[in-house]
């Protein structure tokens, strides 16, 4: 890694590559200023979801009208860090596309990326990561000489786990060295091994991997390869196990990205008691095949790529496999259209962590009905179902991604298809792609027949339409002839969606009274139902009225409020909005060192969305009145100062101080903005050490020229003035 900016481990499924790819991400953390980012490609299948499924890990989910990879491009091109890309080889090709892209965009960019082959670029180190180190044929070894073996070590770890206090003896220790070494030692076969313990000895285990070893070479054929023994002990392993367990490792294979008990109890359980799946999976985590993990709610499980593609085969091979994937798609329909009719209420925050554990599931889902014959009318159900869960977690992209796929085969005046095409208008407004939205909203406009709902649906996404292109009386005119309907017919969700975007469209009208009216009114509601989206959204709408209103103390407790709310629901584009709201009001109250540190807070969170990121409340234009007024206050190189403060806070740290929640970080603001580089934490202890610029480019063999600017940006970023304030601060911070 010190030589290539792109290395690529490589080797057959099971040896261990994703889990060497994160030590060495763990040791090498600190080397990276912008940090480390794992992208797990497991999870994806399609390859138009690459590029999205980077953003989405470097947390750019801002709704724009950038391609997620100029998304990415502008967000790490000037930026030092490490991007771990794990399970490629499904989707090499257009891993290969976007990770040249990106190296050649970003200079300070490292990428380490596991595979079963090359990604296959210029630059690209491949390193072949081989087997554990296993023990010599020697008769008798010494205990202290085999686990020195990297495969003994991990079999008796494993043995262990499955028997407590398991060690290894004089008795087991030459059965042990032999196993190791008939696996290759190849960590996935050791494990399902040494799970065996609970039922066989070291010996018994030996003589069953012998029995298969001449098998496999009978009838004259060349020793195995590696690939050819991991095979045969998950063969063997398979073989093991009662037919209930064989059946349901093969069953559970439906699952992509895991599944908690009772999806499995549901898609699975033909033929079986609950009970029954229960202990078939608690069986099958003892034996290795499945891997238990704990979340905050409950337990989830997984399994590796190897055995679940292990698994797909005996499933496909028994013809199961079709129908059981159509039971899958449809528990998880049922689940996405459940959410929906959840969604505005208490139980809304959870619903939006069990959909976010669940996309690889959803995907999986949504594939499925697009590919077989006669299912895409699911796939429109689903879409639109997650359509308040994308929009919540700032999935645009993905978002229509799949309602655009689904719209390429539907059509019809059904409320679902409407719906679809509604949806996706809004969407595509959201990202200023006016040309398609509008074509999407004719589309439904003349299907809707004169239908009072579809109508609605139709101008409900109008108004956002417009109020996006900057017609905000069209807006409201579309808002005006959707909302009495939503609210005649019950439909909670649409009433508020459509009071919020006619109240923003009263406020920008400069109509304040009606737009604060429109906003308690979806505050009053959300509150009621124990909502909290679109509560976050009435908040900040409301905050900017109430300020634009004069009322400039109850709008800060506004922002506040919705700051509190958007960082429960991870709404960053909120944030980044309140924040800028809220240095408006410190702007009018004239704490303009306040205001600066708050509007560079604002720029520094909307840049990690999407620096062209757009909510309503970008349209109001808060965050360029809080910078004209505190540059009149302070002077321009004083908010110059204060801006970049506010810029390199982090964003708990930008929200403490929004917030005053710790006065103490809020007064030790300074100290907070003192986080300098690693390069310029070395520089500074020699500047401590008394060497002028000319010596510590000397030292660190650099330009005078570049020594002088890093020098600058330690003074800047401690807000000194001289080189004794450095050292000073240096010695400082050693006697901690």
């Amino acid at each position: 890694m010190s030589e290539s900016r792109l290395v690529t481990l490589t080797g057959i499924g099971g040896v261990g590559k994703t889990r060497l790819a994160i030590r060495v991400a763990e040791e090498v953390r600190r080397a990276f200023d912008d940090g480390v980012w794992l992208v797990e490609f497991g999870k994806v299948r399609e390859p138009e979801l690459v590029a999205g499924a980077v953003a989405h890990a470097l947390k750019l989910t801002g709704q724009t009208a950038q391609p997620p990879l100029e998304l990415i491009v502008e967000h790490i091109a000037s930026r030092h860090l490490l991007l771990v890309l794990d399970n490629c080889e499904h989707l090499v090709d257009a891993i290969a596309a976007l990770t040249e892209s990106l190296l050649r965009a970003a200079p300070r960019l490292h990428i380490l990326a596991t595979s079963r082959e090359p990604i296959c670029i210029g630059g690209e180190s491949v390193v072949p990561v081989p087997p554990l180190t296993v023990p010599g044929a020697e008769r008798s070894p010494s205990l202290r000489t085999l686990l020195r073996s990297d495969a003994v070590a991990l079999f008796v770890d494993r043995a262990r786990a499955a028997i407590p206090g398991f060690e290894l003896t004089e008795d087991s220790k030459i059965a042990v060295a032999r196993i190791c070494r008939r696996l290759e030692g190849l960590p996935l076969p050791i494990e399902l091994t040494a799970a065996r313990l609970r039922a066989m000895s070291p010996e018994q285990i030996l003589q069953r991997l012998d029995d298969r070893y001449r098998l496999l070479i009978g009838g004259g054929r060349a020793a195995p390869t590696r690939q050819q023994t991991l095979r045969q002990c998950i063969d063997w392993s398979y073989d093991l196990l009662t037919d209930r367990e064989r059946e349901l490792w093969a069953r559970v294979t439906v699952f992509a990205g895991g599944f908690e008990l009772n999806a499995a109890e549901a898609i699975c359980g033909d033929g079986l008691d609950p009970g029954d799946i229960l202990d078939l999976v608690g069986s099958l985590v003892d034996k290795s095949v499945l891997i238990r993990e704990a979340y905050g709610g409950g337990v989830r499980y997984r399994m590796l790529e190897t055995l679940r593609e292990y698994g797909r085969e005996r499933l496909r091979a028994a013809g199961a496999e079709r129908a059981l994937q159509r039971r899958h798609r449809d528990w998880f329909e049922r689940l996405a259209l459940k959410a929906y009719t959840e969604w505005m209420g208490p139980r809304q925050l959870a619903w939006i962590d069990r959909l976010n554990r669940e996309q690889p599931n959803l995907r999986e889902a949504l594939e499925f009905s697009l590919t077989e014959p006669d299912e895409v009318a699911s796939a429109e159900r689903i879409a639109v179902a997650l359509y308040e869960f994308w929009v919540a977690r700032q999935r645009v992209s993905e978002a229509r991604y799949w309602l655009g796929r689904a719209l390429e085969r539907t059509g019809g005046a059904t409320l679902e298809h409407i719906a679809a095409l509604s949806a996706e208008t809004i969407l595509a407004a959201m990202q200023t792609d006016i040309q398609s939205a509008t074509a999407r909203i004719e589309q439904a406009r003349l299907l809707t027949g004169g239908d009072e709902i579809l109508g609605a649906y139709v101008n409900g996404a109008g108004g956002l339409l417009a109020l996006f292109s900057g017609d905000f009386a069209g807006a409201v005119t579309h808002c005006e002839q959707a909302l009495p309907v939503f609210e005649a017919d019950g439909d909670v969700l649409h009433q508020v969606s459509v009071l919020l975007a006619l109240g923003a469209a009263c406020g920008l009208l400069q109509d304040t009274d009606r737009a604060a009216a429109c906003q308690e009114q979806v505050l009053a509601i959300t509150t009621a139902l124990g909502e909290s989206v679109y509560r976050s959204y009435a908040l900040s709408q409301l905050a900017y009225t109430t300020v634009e209103r004069g009322d400039l103390e109850r709008g800060a407790a506004l922002v506040k409020e919705s700051l509190r709310h958007s960082r429960s629901i991870d709404d960053w584009s909120v944030v980044a909005s309140c924040l800028a709201t809220l240095a408006f009001v410190a702007a009018e109250q004239r704490q303009a060192q306040r205001a600066a540190v708050l509007s560079g807070a604002a720029r520094s969170v909307a840049e990690s969305v999407g620096s062209q990121s757009v909510t309503i409340l970008e349209m109001f234009g808060h965050r360029s009145q809080a910078q004209e007024s505190a540059t009149r206050a302070l002077g321009q190189r004083a908010f110059d100062a204060a801006l970049r403060r506010g810029h390199e806070l982090g964003t708990e740290e930008a929200l403490a101080y929004a917030l005053e929640e710790d006065p103490a970080a809020t007064a030790k603001l300074p100290a907070a903005m003192a986080a300098l580089t690693r390069r310029e934490k070395q520089i500074a202890e020699l500047v401590a050490q008394g060497l002028t610029n000319r010596a510590i480019a000397e030292k660190l063999v650099i330009s005078q020229r570049t020594a002088a600017g890093h020098v600058e940006h330690i003074l800047s970023k401690l807000h000194f003035t001289t080189r004794a304030q450095v050292a000073a601060w240096v010695v400082t911070q050693n006697q901690k």
